[in-house]
């Protein structure tokens, strides 16, 4: 009898097409066009705090796609392709630098770079497949309906394809082309989208058509960017992911006491809270086996599995537990253990389960 093959995953992400589809998604249809928010450095924030929030609310959780795709099994390889040079993606690179993603440069060879990280991810996961025998599981991260052969010369070849994507973003034919389709909006871990706070601010803000250009300095734009001034100078609501605050670690500290998630900083000098951490895990490798299950309780031992795979540092007992089952009591909060079974069964505490 063969015995039974640990399942190998491969994640490609097209990056420019899901960061823009959820900018697009959070703030409407072909806004990243309008605004251009590409070149938006960090000088470039301290100057038009609208834009920033706006990329702050329309941030991408590349953890919350990489932990979804390891459910599936062990991932052996994460690439992701963009212009790297571009600083609305370089401000990604604290979470795919811990995360160990493969980062493709692409070099914009004309003005809009077309289909250039279409053929780039494409030749690469054909040539992958046969260079890696091994390899069950293809994850195509993009919505663009270009992907459609590609996942369909995937599944002739054996593999078990899977896609994500944007809601409204994603074209019907490439999920139906894959054997799984996942939006991301309903990863695990992945925030609802955020009221927008422009709708609050729209009296005292200037008109977005009649908004002054930031290349031509007036006295009425200095007269119309006064109500900004008492925008930015609270830090922490622009700057609340660690990933877009590059350039300010002075306030890093401040950030990761506010924020209830652990916080990946850019920088390798701040560490965030081990316990902190170990919490958020269990909760999101609950919410994956709940979701991949459909079970009203998990094997403990699978929990675990699916925690070290999201990360392989994770050990009970370097957080001071003599074993697995006592670190999940002390997260009472977040899970309970079913005292009456002798299986050691867990689950997500009702309340949420729910969210």
């Amino acid at each position: 009898m063969p015995e039974a093959v640990d399942p190998r995953v491969a994640v490609y992400i097209d990056f420019d097409n899901i960061v823009i589809s959820r900018y697009d998604q959070v703030h409407g249809r072909s806004q990243f066009m309008r605004d251009k928010p590409r070149g938006f450095s960090p000088a470039d924030r301290k100057a038009d705090p609208e834009i920033a929030e706006k990329l702050n609310r329309a941030t991408v959780d590349v953890g919350a796609i990489i932990d979804f795709a390891s459910s599936f099994g062990t991932i052996v390889l994460t690439r992701a392709y963009a212009d790297w040079s571009a600083p609305v993606n370089a401000d990604y690179r604290g979470q795919l630098v811990n995360r160990a993603v493969d980062l493709v440069q692409l070099f914009p060879a004309a003005a809009y770079a077309k289909n250039g990280a279409d053929i780039r991810l494409a030749v690469d996961t054909v040539e992958d497949m046969f260079r890696l025998p091994d390899l069950t599981h293809v994850i195509i991260v993009a919505g663009d309906s270009d992907y459609i052969p590609l996942a369909q010369r995937c599944k002739r070849l054996g593999r078990y394809v899977v896609g994500i994507g944007v809601a409204g973003s994603t074209s019907r034919s490439l999920a139906a082309a894959c054997d799984e389709f996942a939006s991301y909006d309903a990863l695990p871990g992945v925030k609802p989208i955020a009221p927008a706070a422009e709708a609050t601010a729209a009296p005292e803000a200037a008109p977005a058509a009649t908004r002054p250009s930031r290349s031509k300095k007036t006295a009425t734009d200095a007269t119309s960017a006064e109500p900004a001034k008492d925008v930015a100078p609270p830090a922490a609501p622009v700057f609340s992911d660690p990933e877009s605050a590059l350039g300010a670690p002075r306030r890093r500290a401040s950030r990761r006491a506010k924020s209830p998630e652990p916080v990946v900083d850019d920088e390798f000098d701040v560490e965030p809270d081990p316990q902190e951490v170990a919490t958020g895990l269990l909760e999101r490798a609950l919410r994956l086996g709940h979701e991949k299950d459909d079970a009203d309780w998990l094997h403990s031992s699978n929990v675990k599995t699916q925690m070290k795979r999201m990360d392989p540092s994770f050990s009970e007992k370097a957080l001071g537990f003599r074993s697995f089952s006592d670190f999940v009591k002390s997260r009472d909060t977040v899970a309970e253990i079913d005292e009456t079974s002798t299986a050691r069964l867990v689950r997500l505490v009702p309340a949420l389960s729910d969210r």
